[in-house]
């Protein structure tokens, strides 16, 4: 099998290479950059690859992949600006669908649990998305555009529908690597939230082996939730990291308000991941 991955030098991305290396897979990289040597896995050929100027054989060039996971996504550092909708979506629009008019057989695409808006609870796949953020609405659209597309042209889609992850290489304003660098640069407290929303969590990691998972079962299966399944307050998963890498700070819960965009409580219905999961470990 080949497998062709966008966004393979990102945070996920180089986890799922390195789960992907331990398959037997013709595996393809594509950035718009070379890589550099000293990230470069080893029997990997990289492509490069501009989303805002391809060459029209792209699906020729990266040697006709058989399934592509497509990770690739700029901005998220701000999921209100309005660049996911103006610039990105369109970018990635219409690459898949040039992809998938070529031939393009399989693919596999990261969305966000922010498609699910301000719904609160245990959310599954049924529920009708919702999104209030840029980024939720252009992950949403990009969605629903590519199953539309189903009725034209045959392919399997995979819509991994992410929620909270966490670990090595993440960008650092998310909550680890703020917690992380308050506790090496010796900060008095660790400034944060209220820490009651309650949120969905998974290590980086193991999302990284549940979309290799996902890529190598090769199915039809739509959109799937991504998640633990479990819920957790942010307090008691920053309470949680403390323990887990020994770290000590005193922690001030309360001085930046809760998100506006994001409900108190919700966490995802992992029913239908470990559906596919049983049944891949069966083949």
């Amino acid at each position: 099998m080949r497998i062709a991955i966008t966004g393979a030098t990102g945070f996920i991305g180089r986890h799922v290479v390195r789960e992907l290396n331990k398959h037997s897979v013709d595996l393809v990289s594509i950035g718009r950059h070379p890589l550099q040597q000293a990230t470069a896995e080893p029997a990997i050929r990289h492509v490069i690859i501009d989303l805002q100027n391809y060459p029209a054989n792209a699906y020729r060039d990266l040697g006709k992949p058989d399934v592509l996971i497509h990770l690739a996504w700029s901005g998220l550092s701000d999921f209100t600006s309005p660049h996911h909708l103006e610039q990105e979506l369109p970018l990635h629009e219409a690459f898949l669908t040039d992809m998938l008019r070529a031939g393009l057989p399989s693919l596999l695409v990261a969305g966000t649990c922010l498609e699910y808006g301000m719904q609160s609870g245990r959310l599954s796949e049924t529920a009708t998305t919702d999104p209030v953020t840029a980024y939720g609405k252009a992950k949403d659209t990009l969605r629903q555009r590519l199953q539309s597309l189903q009725k034209r042209h045959s392919f399997k889609l995979c819509w991994t529908r992410l929620f909270y992850l966490y670990g090595d290489g993440q960008a650092s304003n998310c909550l680890l690597p703020q917690l992380r660098k308050a506790v090496e640069t010796d900060a008095r407290v660790f400034n944060m939230s209220g820490g009651e929303q309650v949120r969905d969590y998974l290590p980086v990691e193991e999302v990284a082996a549940l979309i290799t998972t996902l890529a190598l079962f090769n199915e039809n299966t739509g959109v799937v939730n991504v998640c633990s399944g479990k819920p957790v307050s942010i307090m008691q998963q920053v309470q949680y990291w403390l323990r887990q890498y020994n770290w000590s700070i005193d922690l001030n819960p309360g001085y930046y308000p809760y998100p506006a965009y994001e409900p108190m409580e919700f966490w995802g219905d992992r029913s239908k991941l470990d559906e596919i999961l049983e049944e891949s470990s069966k083949r």
